[in-house]
């Protein structure tokens, strides 16, 4: 990895945490495509936001999260010396000077995008979307991310804003190209709005028990550089035990997305209901217990992705939904 970071190149999508870029993208058009599409379709109503404009709000999105990943690592700096120092980027491969620049760039072009896609749909105010994301990513790399829970709190909300944007500018594209929409597709808003929903506070709660297990695993250098964030202010035990609490709260909505759906069926074994049972629910389950027993570095690290695979598992549930 250390010899990887000294190619530019690789170091610079390092940087903008080129993967997570990927799922950022792969959760809009997904969601989107998938998920929103059928939920209308069953309802005799056709997507009004063309293709276009739709991947233009996916890269504006792209590109302000990449400034965020960027200007963290830019104000991070002292911490990850500590923390991660064989793969500290910021100051040892891309100069400082050239790192704010980057952010900068992709800050603009990013709200220039997303002010046009509002402007496009007819409504303005959706622009602000993009820039209370660009605004909270630079107030969390400098002052929040120190502060306990808020910085957490924040990020969190940010990841399950993605989720909920394609369904607002979908939602508001329709209305202004029919006006009596809202009342005539309420049906299918309301379903969109629930399936939504679901995923959106399934990705906020995994989020955030997966920032709490970051500041876990962080704690040295977090502690040396005056940050208080959980595990510091209350403690590593407490922080696992609120990660547990955390992690048993998405357990038991998506048991009760379970039971639900089989309420509604009358029947259990359906592909849709062994894969949350299997792909979500009992690796959430099994990893909270874990979690508890856990004190090094290293399994925190692991916990951390491991986290974000059950996040994209409850993202490829999208297919089994539209498919099904």
């Amino acid at each position: 990895m250390v010899n990887l970071l000294n190619n530019k190149f690789i170091a610079f999508l390092k940087l903008i945490r080129f993967e997570n870029l990927l799922m950022i993208a792969f959760t809009q058009i997904i969601l989107r495509n998938f998920v929103l599409q059928k939920i209308f379709l069953q309802n005799g109503i056709k997507l009004e936001l063309n293709n276009g404009l739709f991947y233009l709000i996916v890269f504006s999105t792209v590109l302000i999260a990449a400034a965020g990943y960027i200007i963290n690592d830019y104000f991070d700096v002292k911490t990850d010396r500590i923390n991660h120092p064989d793969t500290v980027v910021v100051d040892k491969i891309i100069n400082r000077r050239f790192a704010i620049i980057f952010h900068f760039i992709f800050t603009s072009i990013g709200l220039l995008i997303g002010t046009f896609t509002a402007l496009k749909t007819g409504y303005l105010r959706l622009a602000i979307f993009y820039f209370a994301a660009a605004f909270l990513l630079w107030i969390y790399s400098t002052h929040l991310k120190k502060m306990l829970f808020i910085g957490n709190f924040v990020v969190s909300l940010l990841t399950a804003a993605i989720t909920i944007m394609p369904f607002i500018f979908e939602i508001s594209i329709l209305y202004k190209t029919d006006p009596n929409f809202l009342l005539l597709g309420k049906h299918a808003i309301y379903s969109a709005l629930k399936v939504n929903t679901i995923f959106s506070v399934f990705v906020f709660l995994i989020s955030m028990a997966r920032e709490i297990i970051k500041d876990i695993e962080d704690f040295k250098g977090d502690k040396a550089t005056g940050c208080n964030t959980m595990p510091i202010v209350w403690g590593i035990q407490s922080s696992k035990i609120i990660v547990f609490f955390i992690l048993n709260i998405s357990t038991l909505l998506l048991f009760f997305v379970l039971y639900n759906t089989i309420k509604f069926q009358r029947i259990f074994f359906t592909i849709n209901n062994v894969y949350i049972l299997l792909a979500l629910i009992i690796p959430s389950f099994f990893l909270s217990i874990s979690i508890l027993r856990f004190n090094k570095s290293v399994q925190f690290k692991k916990s951390s992705m491991f986290l974000k695979l059950i996040m994209l598992l409850g993202l490829f549930y999208s297919f089994i939904f539209y498919f099904n």
